[in-house]
């Protein structure tokens, strides 16, 4: 009776365990943008709070299973991007859209300070048409409060034809501090990020 009992308690705290994990599960989402070389934006995007996960890959365009080499040539469609797995409980989608915007230049066409290209542009792959509606209510606020001087160019579309990343573009600024590009273009947006954001980063 007794091995009865403890086993049955077993089940139930199983199945509570399940639940529980199943329910933490579906609150999270996924935004997915692309504002110039995924080491950057995955940096930045990683010590957000509420950011789960942070993948970089390509999305977007027309060549199947690209791979870094092929999204180079600027041909395939592609941009490069970052997939963002966030908890809307500790940030929302607007929180997200505003250190995208904060932390990249959406008026530059096709390019990135010295990164240019199509795979560099700025774009925001919605997800549902919520994400859209307020991607489309974010940029026109930044518009009429002439936050930037030239226009913006960010383009809104739907998510799509994604591919994640070779895995050695994965957490790449962390695994390759000392690199050249982590030190002369990386490491100033993370202090700019990190002063601006203070309050909404991970301890």
């Amino acid at each position: 009776m007794k091995r009865f009992f403890i086993l049955i308690v077993a089940l139930s705290l199983a199945a509570f365990t399940l639940k529980n994990n199943n329910m933490n599960k579906q609150k999270l989402e996924y935004a997915t943008f692309g504002g110039g070389c995924f080491w950057c934006t995955e940096a930045i995007f990683s010590e957000l709070k509420g950011v789960e996960n942070v993948e970089s890959g390509y999305c977007g365009g027309e060549t199947k299973n690209p791979t870094y080499r092929d999204v180079c040539t600027g041909i395939t469609g592609h941009a490069e991007v970052i997939h963002i797995t966030f908890n809307p409980n500790k940030v929302t989608f607007d929180e997200l859209l505003d250190v995208f915007f904060a932390t990249h230049n959406p008026t530059t066409l096709n390019r990135q300070g010295a990164d240019v290209g199509t795979q560099y542009r700025s774009v925001i792959f919605y997800h549902n048409t919520a994400q859209k509606e307020k991607a489309i209510k974010f940029i026109k606020s930044l518009e009429t409060e002439k936050v930037f001087t030239d226009k913006i160019v960010t383009q809104i579309t739907a998510f799509k034809d994604y591919y994640v990343a070779e895995n050695y573009h994965q957490d790449y600024y962390n695994n390759n501090k000392s690199q050249g590009y982590c030190n002369a273009v990386i490491n100033p947006k993370l202090i700019k990020f990190r002063k601006k954001f203070k309050e909404k980063l991970k301890k």
